[in-house]
């Protein structure tokens, strides 16, 4: 059977296009995989967005989170075999998901969690990855004590629906999560949040609260729109981590007098630069896929699309456009 991919028209970037790429060759640490399933995140849009600006030689095949079985494996992998049902975020450099086979590093994938199906498994990798990152590596959330604050800003969407329920788990921390309507944050309580905010108005609606300032912030959108109120809220001696890249320059003045610390977090960093802990990520989406299984992480899959057609992917790429999502939004091949 023919390999057949949804990838950004090099002739009209704007569009996608039905391409049927050659079956590529594992090398000795890839998986090749029958994808099953896929999600569409900001990033494939922000990826499509730079392809429309910038243009293309070739097709690029989008799609950074998927579920699938394992068709061939490389040389040296040594933790998976054929007919194995993984799933994982795979790799920015590399052709993507949007796709019916795909070559994936095994040690960036996981074992797909057993009592969820291939729709609620490929909601999970990025965003599971990010939020993990970006909670432990990052702000190093363990080692907070219990009177000390988080505070997500961006709750309910898909990195946000997991790092709440994941700082729950590990930390002592109070969460605090923000949402702008009833259904979003209710959405952040069932997910364990202790008190939701309307970010529109952060520094007020915490001052009801009696809190004045929190020790962690995790910011989920808009780095820029929400500088100056992190920057206000932020403890001395406190950690802010952000996923969003910055369009224009950052004050840094209440940072540095207050002692505090800002960390970038993005999950491509290790596949990327091939770093010497890049199993991690596998290792990541095992624990993530154990604690699904053990019903203490819930799937964040709000919408499923059937069918890998331009038509379905142009409709995901719209709604995380929209940005409103709850959760994610996934394509089942």
């Amino acid at each position: 059977m023919s390999i057949r991919a949804i990838a950004v028209n090099p002739e009209n970037p704007e569009n996608f296009t039905e391409i049927f790429p050659e079956t590529p060759t594992p090398g000795e640490y890839d998986l090749r995989v029958e994808v099953k399933a896929a999600s569409v995140n900001p990033v494939d849009t922000k990826v499509h967005k730079g392809a429309i600006k910038n243009g293309l030689q070739a097709p690029r095949i989008l799609g950074w989170d998927a579920s699938g079985v394992v068709l061939e494996v490389g040389s040296k992998v040594s933790n998976f075999k054929p007919g194995d049902e993984v799933f994982y975020a795979g790799d920015l450099t590399r052709p993507g998901s949007n796709s019916t086979e795909q070559l994936v590093d095994s040690r960036i994938t996981g074992h797909k969690p057993e009592s969820l199906d291939w729709a609620q498994s490929a909601a999970i990798p990025l965003t599971a990855l990010t939020a993990w990152e970006g909670l432990f590596e990052r702000l190093n959330l363990e080692s907070a004590k219990e009177d000390q604050t988080l505070l997500i800003v961006g709750g309910a969407g898909g990195v946000g629906s997991l790092a709440i329920p994941l700082a729950k788990l590990r930390s002592k921390v109070k969460i605090i999560a923000t949402a702008s309507r009833e259904d979003s944050a209710q959405w952040c309580r069932d997910r364990g949040a202790d008190l939701v905010i309307n970010y529109k108005d952060m520094v007020g609606e915490l001052e009801k609260q009696g809190i004045k300032q929190v020790d962690y912030i995790f910011c989920l959108n808009d780095t820029d729109g929400h500088w100056e109120t992190m920057a206000k809220l932020i403890a001395p001696q406190g950690h802010i981590c952000t996923i969003v890249e910055n369009e224009h320059p950052l004050s840094m003045d209440q940072l540095k007098l207050k002692s505090a610390a800002l960390h970038f977090e993005l999950m491509y960093t290790r596949s990327m630069f091939n770093t010497p802990d890049m199993a991690r990520q596998g290792e990541i989406l095992d624990a993530v896929a154990a604690l699904l299984d053990e019903g203490k992480l819930q799937t964040t899959l709000s919408e499923t699309l059937h069918g890998l057609s331009v038509e379905t992917l142009t409709a995901a790429h719209q709604r995380v456009l929209e940005g409103h999502m709850r959760g994610k939004v996934v394509m089942v091949y």
